[in-house]
């Protein structure tokens, strides 16, 4: 699930997942404020640009929304 990188000092961002900030290492991307990153494991490993990050979410949601996920 992508997320957006609020705030970056050295090699840790604070990534925003839907209003929950959560830190990553982005020291293996290319990374600004403001980019969508894809995070794994607390790592950074993909950015994304946000047209392709706003259609996974949604995406994401319309399965939740369906009900064919377990996770909520």
């Amino acid at each position: 699930m992508p997320g957006k990188i609020v705030r970056i000092e050295g090699d840790v961002g604070d990534v925003d997942f839907g209003g929950v900030i959560r830190k990553a290492n982005i020291s293996m991307v290319e990374a600004e404020v403001g980019d969508w990153a894809v995070v794994h494991a607390g790592f950074a490993i993909d950015i994304m640009d946000e047209e392709e990050a706003l259609e996974t979410l949604r995406l994401w949601n319309e399965v939740l929304d369906s009900g064919h996920a377990s996770v909520r």
